[in-house]
């Protein structure tokens, strides 16, 4: 029997339509875009050209203000680490707790440079910063300001449209991590004023390996250092030789997922709710972590207050709510800052449904659920 996928904020299946775009350019069209003196380049270009014209129309940016990274985790430290930089003064960051790994790590490291002062801001039980509590963390050397959109394990939101209001009253930069984002609820750079915004393909049902980084280029206009040195490619703010077929699928991906962002996400946002609802009235004392509103429509995090939740339920794909290491079990910093302890965090599950994701795989889940952890307890 084939497990049920419900681990799409993992990754994606790559769309049918997606790879059809994509194939010609490993045979046929294998031209390099910086080839400019024969068709062949000139294919591969336009090609570039094109995707990126799509990814901007997607986000409401302008097609300059899209540069191709090797995906999201590239997207996030070259932000942190481009505007460093570019400083030539002792600089202010701030960030919370409950960050991508990416930045998480980015902004450990920049707490041990010179020069450099990191903050913190405190979040709320659902994971969520306060514009308020934002606000009091700002000083006159703060540079930047990076908060995901939506929150990878519980979906939660951020208010990004209050905080990018807070960057530009204080005139600093305000990046997004939206990931987990795009595809599920509307993203538009002009509307929220984000001054940069990370992405990546795979979460899109584009391929793997392939990103991108929407940098301003106007009120204001976001000054950044190369993030690769060589020959010159993505106006000589990211060297190497393009990955074609890849930026062709994140390009298609972009559009698809525009075209159908807001019928699935209330179709998926419903079989959430189902989901949800059934779970709830089958263990008792389930703790749902994560806004009940302002979260993303296909993200369920749960905690089984009361269970032991097996380490493997192979008839279902989904993440564990705590990551593992060689030596032990360990609360993610997500569930860490949501106030979890290490037993809860590992009877954690996140659940995170897809295209892909029926009525009837949501039952199904369900009853497993049910069997497997009662099966656990009652052993117990």
């Amino acid at each position: 029997m084939k497990a049920i996928y419900l681990d799409y904020n993992a990754t994606t299946p790559v769309d049918p339509q997606v790879l059809a775009a994509m194939l010609p350019f490993f045979t046929e069209q294998f031209g390099n875009p910086a080839s400019s003196g024969h068709s062949f380049g000139w294919q591969a270009e336009q090609a570039v050209q094109k995707a990126r014209a799509q990814i901007a129309t997607s986000i409401g940016a302008l097609p300059h203000e899209i540069f191709f990274t090797s995906g999201a985790t590239e997207s996030n430290n070259w932000v942190v680490r481009g505007l460093l930089e570019t400083a030539r003064q002792p600089l202010h960051f701030i960030t919370s707790p409950t960050e991508h790994s990416s930045i998480l790590s980015a902004f450990k490291w920049l707490e041990g440079q010179s020069n450099v002062e990191v903050s913190w801001a405190p979040v709320n039980k659902y994971g969520q910063v306060s514009v308020d509590d934002v606000a009091k963390l700002i000083r006159p050397t703060t540079r930047l300001m990076s908060f995901m959109w939506v929150n990878n394990e519980t979906g939660s939101l951020n208010p990004i449209l209050q905080l990018t209001k807070l960057a530009k009253e204080n005139k600093i930069y305000l990046h997004s991590d939206a990931t987990q984002a795009v595809g599920k609820i509307p993203v538009h750079v002009e509307n929220s004023l984000v001054d940069l915004l990370s992405l990546s393909g795979h979460k899109i049902y584009g391929p793997k390996g392939v990103g991108a980084l929407f940098i301003r280029s106007r009120n204001p206009k976001v000054q950044i250092s190369p993030l690769l040195l060589g020959g010159g490619q993505e106006r000589g703010l990211r060297a190497g030789t393009l990955n074609v077929p890849g930026i062709v699928g994140l390009g298609e991906a972009c559009s698809i997922a525009a075209a159908v962002q807001q019928q699935e996400s209330m179709r998926q946002a419903g079989l959430r709710d189902l989901l949800q609802q059934n779970l709830v009235e089958s263990f008792p004392g389930l703790q749902i972590n994560g806004h009940p509103d302002e979260r993303s429509p296909n993200t369920l995090n749960v905690t089984f207050k009361g269970y032991v939740v097996p380490a493997q339920i192979a008839a279902i794909a989904i993440s564990r709510g705590s990551a593992c290491n060689s030596e032990s079990m360990r609360a993610s910093p997500v569930l860490q800052a949501l106030g979890l302890s290490e037993t809860d965090a590992q009877n954690t599950l996140r659940l995170s449904l897809g295209r892909s994701t029926s009525k009837e795989d949501i039952l199904a889940t369900i009853g497993i659920l049910r069997q497997v952890i009662q099966a656990k307890n009652s052993q117990a």
